[in-house]
């Protein structure tokens, strides 16, 4: 009996595990599907212009710490988890920016089909750009590679290098016609020893880490994309 339950508590303690979080969106499938219209889409931003910001991930996403609003094609993470205040006050002083206002659930629907929903609450704030982003977080330990969803039992890692990788994307919308401006994108990549992984806390440290480091890598990226829209669209130069 003692070595039963001797066996059975070991196999408890191996046991531990850690689901890699959702998966993103590919933000050009958010617009309308037919060719002929986003082809006649012309852009009706005035400048100095005001943008809304939402975070959009895979239909029901969810991470180790936080949970996605809305079901359809893609869902809206409100929590700031890797975004801070800074970032968005750097984003409000680019040039020919009047305000930055993020997406919140109140002024969103639960059923999420296309871009068109997040125009119209960013509408609702009286915006004429909208700046959606999305991160696509994957998970190695050796060669092996784990999709979202995936479950990985943290007591088999033993010897084992693991990397998390996190890619962020982000693009502009006109919010009243739904013309793309543009799109930036930023990776970022962090490693360490499968010992350090012996807990899930241990584990989603890393990714937060890996998705902090990636959007600190796009904003930079995103002022030079919002130079290139200004140069093209507002007659605008940057001294």
């Amino acid at each position: 009996m003692k070595v039963l339950l001797l066996a059975a508590l070991f196999t408890l303690g191996g046991c531990a595990s850690y689901t890699t979080p959702g998966g993103s969106v590919h933000l050009s499938e958010l617009a309308d599907a037919d060719i002929n219209e986003l082809m006649s889409k012309e852009p009706a931003t005035p400048f100095p212009a005001n943008i809304s910001i939402a975070r959009v991930q895979a239909s029901g996403y969810q991470s180790y710490r936080l949970n996605s609003f809305g079901t359809g094609r893609y869902s809206v993470v409100t929590t700031r988890e890797v975004e801070t205040e800074g970032d968005f006050l750097r984003l409000s002083q680019l040039p020919a920016v009047s305000n930055v206002a993020p997406l919140n659930k109140i002024l969103l629907p639960t059923n999420l089909d296309s871009v068109r929903s997040l125009r119209e609450a960013s509408a609702r704030l009286k915006a004429d750009i909208l700046l959606v982003y999305t991160f696509d977080t994957s998970f190695h330990a050796g060669e092996q590679k784990f999709a979202p969803l995936n479950v990985i039992s943290l007591g088999f890692l033993k010897n084992k290098e693991v990397k998390v990788t996190t890619t962020v994307s982000a693009a502009f919308f006109d919010v009243r016609t739904e013309y793309l401006f543009g799109i930036s994108e930023a990776t970022a990549t962090d490693s360490t020893s499968a010992s350090v992984w012996s807990t899930s806390d241990a584990v989603d440290d890393l990714r937060v880490a890996t998705e902090k480091a990636a959007f600190q890598d796009l904003l930079p990226e995103i002022e030079k994309a919002w130079a290139g829209i200004l140069a093209q669209y507002a007659n605008f130069t940057l001294e």
